[in-house]
């Protein structure tokens, strides 16, 4: 079977997001059954690797790994970081939600508060949204005039390659879904009160600009996908689909790092000898 990385991987070339079904499920569980069944493999997967990265980074290991979530309102970053981020411990994972700029933030060049969210080594970031929205918003909604979005690609990509060559090992999910699934999932917010909080009015003008959206991820995908930092496109339509798709993924980059447990500075047998003749009264 191909990897996940292969299946997923954006295609080389220009990128049409119109050609890749947001219901797809190109490899992997074809049902919900199947898909909590492979989950639970993955679980014990995950939580192994990630507590040998752990390891490795208190023993003075360099290495780490960021996941990057960017996607249209309700494609699910949220979800993911519960049901897959969720299924390691939480001792090893560092979460930053990228929101509208403060005026500090605003003060300094747009990669000043991303380089502050880096994961340290020995852990697992996760982006929900990130330096992305310069050049998705920024660029749909005009705020930066277009030279400078535009000089933001290679800014990234650059920035990418520093962080690879510091060990961490950066993975970044597209994901994808339709805009009939977003009208569901907005009127299943506002339908539910326990949801409403999450509903923004603001979405509804995002929608009226999709196409413009569609080809700012397009030129995204397209120009900032390397092998040091690949993009994956998720089909997220189907939110158990896209949850094990993500999962997988990072499973097999984990898997790819291999992390080591760091060996003992002590001897393990005069430990052993010490433990047996120690006497607790």
């Amino acid at each position: 079977m191909a990897s996940v990385r292969t299946i997923f991987r954006v295609p080389e070339g220009p990128v049409d997001l119109r050609a890749i079904d947001p219901r797809g499920r190109p490899t992997g569980p074809s049902d919900k059954a199947a898909a909590a069944e492979a989950m639970g493999e993955l679980d014990v997967r995950l939580d192994a690797l990630q507590e040998a990265l752990y390891a490795e980074g208190t023993g003075g290991g360099h290495r780490s790994v960021l996941l990057v979530l960017q996607g249209m309102d309700t494609s699910g970053k949220g979800g993911v970081i519960g049901h897959v981020v969720g299924m390691v411990n939480p001792q090893g994972v560092h979460i930053a939600s990228f929101k509208r700029p403060t005026p500090e933030e605003l003060s300094h060049d747009f990669l000043w508060r991303i380089r502050k969210q880096v994961p340290q080594p020995g852990r697992i970031g996760v982006f929900d949204r990130s330096h992305y929205e310069d050049v998705l918003v920024a660029r749909v909604d005009s705020l930066v005039p277009q030279e400078v979005w535009e000089a933001r690609y290679d800014q990234i990509r650059a920035f990418e390659a520093e962080l690879s060559e510091q060990g961490v090992t950066v993975l970044k999910c597209m994901l994808h879904i339709s805009p009939e699934e977003q009208a569901e999932r907005l009127l299943a917010r506002l339908d539910d009160p326990a949801k409403r909080w999450k509903y923004n009015p603001g979405d509804i003008d995002s929608r009226s600009r999709w196409p413009a959206y569609r080809e700012a991820y397009e030129a995204a995908l397209e120009r900032c996908d390397a092998d040091v930092a690949p993009w994956y496109v998720i089909p997220s339509d189907r939110k158990w689909y896209r949850n094990w798709a993500i999962a997988a993924l990072l499973a097999e980059t984990l898997g790819d790092v291999a992390p080591e447990f760091p060996p003992p500075d002590y001897d393990v047998d005069v430990e052993r000898a010490r433990l047996k003749a120690s006497v607790v009264r």
